[in-house]
């Protein structure tokens, strides 16, 4: 067989590359299929969640302690975000299970290197994101946001990777971006036990063991709509959405990225507005950054 052909298997179609050395973004281009479902060409979730959901939620609650609040706050149709923090692998798989729709994810493109991963994410809702930011991230986001304008639901860590001391840090601001563009609420999720669970390294989750997901109340952006490309917007509704999820876990934040040295940064007042309130509330959140985040 030609090197550089396409050959099919069945249900397989396989890219065979000119070179057996494969660089780590050639294997990421490699265009593979497993059964429709491309992991470069990832559209968000889809009927075999739904199938995977409807088998795997008796299980895993079989399996571990779940303490579901404020599900009932999840539209039942129409597009929303949902904001959780970050402290193990088990976050978005856990969630996933619980909401009572659909729900893709983002997920590291790292993923795509590994056989074990790189075609069942996808078909399970996840959508590759290059955590280089910028141009390298904006694929992803176009295909986040073409979800939420299907009217689906669309699950991304502010932080952008795992806490790995289960701290809460600085969130970026692709989720706010998301949201005014596509008009939708943004959800703060509050998750906690699954550091327990699977700490960060293990290579297998614990059992019987407790995991608590708050659903908070929905952010109100309404007031933001005509300020869109405002990076201080952005950053304000960021920095609000962090501390409502520090509010739902009650977890030490730290107002600097994930992995980086801690800032020294001063404090001002922002207002926390809810859809669902007719007032807003003041609380202390620290200052907005640069517009380089």
């Amino acid at each position: 067989m030609l090197l550089g052909t396409r050959c099919s298997f069945n249900e397989h179609t396989v890219a065979f590359h000119p070179t057996f050395k494969w660089t780590t973004l050639e294997r990421r281009r490699t265009a593979v299929t497993w059964k429709g479902v491309s992991p470069m060409n990832a559209q968000g979730a889809g009927k075999l969640q739904t199938r995977f959901r409807r088998i795997a939620r008796p299980v895993a609650r079989t399996l571990w302690q779940f303490d579901l609040q404020g599900f009932d706050r999840l539209p039942v149709e129409g597009p929303a975000l949902l904001c959780p923090n970050h402290i193990s692998f088990l976050d978005s798989a856990f969630l996933m299970l619980n909401v009572p729709r659909n729900i893709s994810f983002v997920g590291k493109a790292e993923y795509m290197d590994s056989w074990k991963t790189k075609f069942i994410f996808p078909a399970l809702g996840m959508i590759p994101i290059d955590r280089g930011g910028g141009d390298k991230s904006q694929a992803a986001l176009d295909t986040a946001e073409t979800v939420l304008r299907r009217g689906e639901l669309f699950g991304i860590f502010p932080e952008g990777t795992r806490s790995r001391d289960g701290d809460l840090y600085k969130g970026r601001t692709g989720a706010a971006r998301l949201a005014l563009k596509v008009g939708c609420p943004i959800f703060p999720v509050g998750v906690t036990g699954t550091r327990e669970i699977q700490p960060p390294d293990a290579k297998l989750p614990k059992l019987r063991e407790p995991c608590t997901i708050k659903i908070g109340r929905p952010i109100n952006i309404e007031r933001y709509r005509s300020r869109i490309d405002d990076h201080l917007v952005l950053r304000q509704i960021t920095d609000e959405l962090m501390f409502e999820i520090r509010e739902l876990t009650g977890q030490e934040y730290h107002n600097v990225y994930a992995g980086k040295q801690a800032d020294v940064e001063s404090s001002v007042v922002a207002r926390i507005a809810h859809q669902a309130d007719d007032q807003s509330s003041s609380l202390r959140v620290p200052a907005m950054a640069g517009a380089g985040d």
